[in-house]
């Protein structure tokens, strides 16, 4: 049986996607040099905030997914990311692909928050991995990708706040029931405000929050 072992040798933001990705190279080593005429591979992301420090302000942004920070002992567990799939092509003992990861800046997602949350330094992945090999070298075998395939890596907050800023420069982005969404419009029409952070200032202004 072929052993296959995982690592991320990098991570960056695809500037010329639809909408926010990252690609991750990863490299996938066979045992042996086995030749895998392909691999449909399965990958999980999950992000592991236990595995770094956070200043005062970064755990002030991240009270609302772990509680108060004397609290991180037990409430500091890991987040879901992604889950993606990608057809690696046929290679003989080693080969890099990249790992395509569509991304969302919805704040109502968990990791969402987390990136958003952090200043600077690095976010710490882990990738567990699993799927289905085809290998032979003088014919056709059908192996599984064990699941307990895994390979962590160290992504740059940075490149987060580079993808984000190809798409939403300067802004956020929040997601909202229709019927509120449609309450919004009406408010907007009946004041005449020229745009939507218009509104949301005025409705600041109106609760109190915001000094005109």
């Amino acid at each position: 049986m072929t052993d296959f072992s995982f690592a991320c040798t990098g991570v960056r933001a695809d500037p010329y996607a639809a909408g926010p990705t990252l690609v991750f190279r990863l490299r996938v080593t066979a045992s042996d040099r086995a030749r895998v005429h392909a691999l449909a591979l399965r990958c999980q992301l999950r992000i592991e905030p236990a595995r770094r420090g956070y200043g005062d302000a970064e755990a002030g942004r991240l009270t609302d997914l772990f509680g108060e920070r004397s609290r991180w002992g037990q409430s500091l567990n890991p987040v879901q990311f992604a889950q993606v799939s990608v057809m690696v092509p046929g290679f003989t003992g080693e080969v890099e692909t990249d790992l395509v990861v569509p991304c969302t800046y919805d704040m109502d997602i968990a990791s969402t928050r987390y990136f958003h949350a952090l200043e600077e330094g690095e976010v710490p992945l882990l990738m567990l991995f699993s799927g289905t090999a085809f290998t032979g070298a003088a014919g056709f075998r059908v192996e599984p990708v064990p699941w307990d395939r895994e390979a962590a890596f160290r992504m740059p907050v940075k490149t987060w706040r580079e993808m984000v800023d190809q798409h939403f420069p300067g802004s956020g982005w929040i997601r909202l029931p229709r019927d509120t969404m449609d309450a919004l419009l009406a408010h907007r029409s009946r004041r005449a405000l020229p745009s939507w952070q218009a509104t949301v200032e005025e409705l600041l202004e109106t609760a109190g929050e915001r000094t005109p």
